[in-house]
């Protein structure tokens, strides 16, 4: 299991946004790797729309990594008969 855990934290996930216009890389621990936006989703008129952009990237980014950690702790528990709901 440690080794599994080990091996999600070094993966990186990554979501794109507004047509590409914001682009986010997460590691599998969780952490804000990389951030990349475009010239034109910078509008001084319109900050909440980047500011949407960014967060709907970074959530997509961490439900991927959320979904790896469910799959690879079904993966580790399959065979094991616990409860449900245990995790």
């Amino acid at each position: 299991m440690e080794k599994s855990q080990t091996e999600l934290a070094n993966k990186e996930f990554d979501a794109s946004v507004g047509g590409g216009a914001v682009y986010v890389k997460v590691s599998g621990s969780k952490e804000l790797k990389e951030i990349k936006i475009q010239k034109e989703a910078v509008n001084p008129e319109d900050v909440e729309m980047l500011q949407d952009l960014i967060l709907s990237a970074v959530n997509q980014a961490m439900v991927k990594v959320d979904e790896m950690m469910a799959s690879e702790m079904s993966k580790l528990t399959s065979g094991l008969n616990l409860p449900a709901g245990l995790f």
